[in-house]
């Protein structure tokens, strides 16, 4: 079929926009079309007509502002520490792929922007960065992870001065087996290198690591949690809730409501690591050593343990962080995109009543070949009358 035969009418045209508005994959559609007219032959159209369609008209550049809109509102809540990885940089045009990634409230990766690049200079970074922060709206996260580039280190000091920079243990641990590769036994050597930096707390458990074994048990906290957090989330805090089987607190001093303990947390049948904890009764406020709390967001099993020896039942809010919820509505994920609303411009609002009202005709002149025959009349009848009257008013005749 030749390209200058090939046109999609105004019936075709709702409905892809309709069924593109459902979620509908436009080979489904196609293939509707295909069956409707009784084979490929029978269409004056071709399934590349239609996806063009939908890319030039129906999604547009719509899409690209809703993307915009999207990572500008989940930055709203997963700003605190952003993640910029240019690991994957090649492709046929030999451009760089930078991402800027956040952790939403599942503890998952979320994209909040990407770029490509011709080069890894200062200069480039600094030129990204600046973008990307006017995109957020000039808001700079707390935290920025990167690899050991120095061009990055340069550029986020001079555009993000106030954000602490440091470098992503990923990359550096993805070092590990080239470094090791030379060494007899260098597969264990990796493995309890990689338990040493994901589960020590201090230089001493890091001098003489071993492997925590929790132990199921029970809080009266975890309802709270259980309630509250994601799921993933909850499963983390519930590991910590294990560990307090393994955890001896001591009151070692206490005034006015301030009261500092030690938590020893049995590693083996002879080691144990001690950890002290500080818990303000007044204030309901609990910190530990370990700082796990000020690094993942959760409540590690030695303060648990204070909170349980204190007979504490519910945390304060303070240490069940909004970013964990399952229940607070985030305004990214209810923002209306372009194709929350279908295009009803005038003459298709005009085009549906038509199609609507002729429905029920359609149906009962379908009944008999005499039926049907006298719609086609009347259809000619109609037909030329609003070509006559289009006819005259052609000077002043506007569609819309």
């Amino acid at each position: 079929m030749l390209k200058q035969h090939r046109k999609l009418s105004m019936s075709i045209r709702r409905t892809i926009e309709n069924n593109e508005e459902a979620g509908i994959r436009p080979s489904k559609t196609y293939q509707s079309f295909v069956a409707a007219a009784g084979g490929h032959r029978e269409l004056n159209f071709i399934e590349k007509d239609m996806r063009n369609y939908i890319t030039r008209e129906v999604r547009n550049v719509s899409e690209q502002e809703d993307a915009k809109e999207f990572g500008r509102a989940a930055f709203e809540y997963f700003e605190d520490v952003i993640s910029f990885d240019t690991t994957y940089n090649t492709n046929r045009y030999n451009l760089v792929c930078g991402s800027f990634v956040g952790v939403n409230h599942h503890g998952q990766s979320t994209l909040l922007g990407c770029s490509l690049m011709k080069n890894e200079e200062i200069e480039s970074f600094k030129w990204l960065f600046q973008c990307w922060l006017h995109c957020m709206g000039e808001n700079a996260p707390k935290g920025f992870l990167t690899d050991q580039c120095a061009s990055m280190k340069k550029a986020l000091e001079a555009c993000m001065p106030t954000t602490v920079h440091r470098w992503c243990i990923w990359h550096i641990m993805k070092k590990i087996p080239s470094k090791l590769n030379g060494y007899k036994g260098h597969a264990d050597i990796e493995q309890e290198m990689s338990q040493v930096v994901w589960n020590s707390h201090s230089k001493d458990s890091f001098d003489n690591f071993h492997t925590v074994i929790p132990c199921a048990t029970k809080s009266s906290i975890e309802a709270q949690f259980q309630d509250a957090y994601t799921h993933a989330k909850f499963r983390e805090v519930q590991a910590q809730l294990r560990g307090k089987a393994n955890c001896i607190t001591r009151l070692k001093n206490s005034s006015l409501g301030y009261s500092v303990y030690e938590v020893g947390e049995q590693v083996s049948s002879s080691i144990f690591n001690k950890f002290v904890v500080t818990y303000n009764s007044v204030a309901a406020e609990v910190k530990c050593q370990c700082l796990l709390f000020e690094s993942r967001g959760i409540l590690c099993r030695h303060a648990l343990s204070v909170l349980s020896f204190e007979q504490v039942s519910q945390v304060s809010p303070r240490y069940i962080l909004e970013r964990w919820s399952k229940k607070v509505k985030r305004r990214h994920t209810h923002i209306k995109s372009s194709h929350d609303e279908p295009l009803m411009e005038p003459r298709s609002k005009r085009f549906d009543q038509l199609v609507f009202r002729s429905q029920n005709i359609c149906e009962f002149a379908s009944e008999s070949e005499e039926l049907t025959a006298i719609l086609h009349r009347a259809y000619d009848n109609v037909m030329a009358e609003m070509e006559s009257l289009k006819a005259k008013r052609k000077g002043t005749y506007k569609p819309v």
